[in-house]
């Protein structure tokens, strides 16, 4: 029988989203399917949620949506546009009923008119608004198949890890989440003057080693300032995008999410540059850790670069407007000038170190 995965947690008796998951329960086990966290009690990990990945045959999301559900959400999407295997030909399906998905799919529609995203997410993450509704798109979307994503891969991967020491005068490293994929000069300047900066200022670039797009040319730009630089990627990845040269320590790793993981407790800040739904899975990753007081992101600040264009729009304002519903204050910054970033990092490191 078919697996699918159902996303969501029934908070007690009285939860409004309970009846809902009731009639899903009901009509996919009387369809033929097998249900895996009918209970909605089931925790995902980044150490564990390839293995849930693998586990399943389609994905359905319900109401209600909480920050580690659109985490969830986004990083089945990833997986699609970076053509992991284990997601290949299954279906995701989200019941937005109660209109809790909306801020995501504002999110994404913004970053594929920048660009960033250029797959549709509607042809991915398909929307249903009843029980009934899902079902039918499951079945519809098993018997065509998922759309191609456009995507080819461009090698092989044969490099392995290797470590660097850190140098003495190492004043702590900046996780750089950004795009791999933009390719506006503007956008491709700002990234490499930020490795610049990075190094002049004697602090670690960490990044997802992309050789393409922002990503690239933050580790070029550290590179040639003499910093040092750590980065991690996935085999299936590598194929796609290459790896930059030049990097300092490299963790090869075998999923994105155990990726994420060796990058966090490498860094000891981050920031958040201009990127598409893989630096947004990123973010919420950052975030979920903050609320669960994981003692990987103990003291450790988050800066979202919410860089202007030449007309004036702001890059992530989806993305803060989205998180203001998840979020607590304090537990990230907003700067918009490439020159603060710097500033603003070192100033809430000292504070964070202090204790403050």
């Amino acid at each position: 029988m078919p697996k699918v995965r159902l996303a969501g947690t029934v908070r007690g008796e009285k939860d409004p989203n309970r009846e809902v998951r009731a009639r899903l329960l009901y009509r996919l086990f009387s369809k033929g399917w097998d249900i895996h966290n009918s209970n909605g009690d089931q925790r995902i990990t980044l150490s564990n949620i390839e293995r849930k990945i693998i586990q399943a045959d389609a994905f359905v999301f319900t109401p209600g949506a909480t920050l580690e559900d659109l985490f969830k959400a986004v990083s089945v999407f990833v997986g699609y546009q970076t053509l992991d295997a284990n997601l290949a030909g299954k279906p995701t399906v989200l019941l937005n009923s109660d209109g809790s998905w909306n801020g995501l799919f504002a999110l994404l529609t913004h970053l594929n008119r920048l660009g960033t995203v250029r797959q549709n997410h509607a042809e991915y993450l398909l929307t249903a608004q009843s029980a009934e509704d899902v079902l039918d798109l499951l079945e519809e979307a098993r018997r065509r198949g998922l759309p191609d994503v456009g995507r080819e891969k461009t090698g092989v991967s044969s490099t392995t890890s290797f470590e660097m020491a850190l140098p003495e005068n190492h004043a702590g490293s900046v996780c750089v989440f950004c795009s791999a994929s933009i390719e506006d000069p503007a956008y491709l300047s700002d990234g490499y003057r930020f490795g610049k900066l990075l190094a002049e200022n004697r602090l670690g670039c960490v990044s997802g080693a992309g050789n393409s797009g922002i990503m690239g040319e933050v580790v070029r730009g550290s590179v040639e300032a003499g910093g040092w630089t750590g980065g991690s990627n996935v085999p299936h990845i590598i194929e796609l995008e290459g790896l930059p040269t030049g990097l300092s320590s490299f963790w090869l790793k075998p999923d994105i999410y155990t990726r994420m993981e060796v990058m966090i407790e490498n860094s000891d800040a981050f920031v958040i540059f201009p990127g598409g739904s893989c630096t947004v899975q990123e973010m919420l990753a950052l975030m979920i850790f903050k609320q669960q007081g994981h003692p990987s992101m103990t003291h450790k600040p988050v800066v979202i670069f919410n860089r202007k264009d030449a007309q004036g729009a702001s890059f992530w304002g989806p993305l803060i407007e989205m998180l203001q519903t998840w979020c607590y204050d304090g537990e990230f910054t907003v700067v918009e000038e490439l020159d603060e970033l710097i500033p603003t990092i070192q100033k809430m490191m000292v504070a964070s170190a202090s204790g403050l």
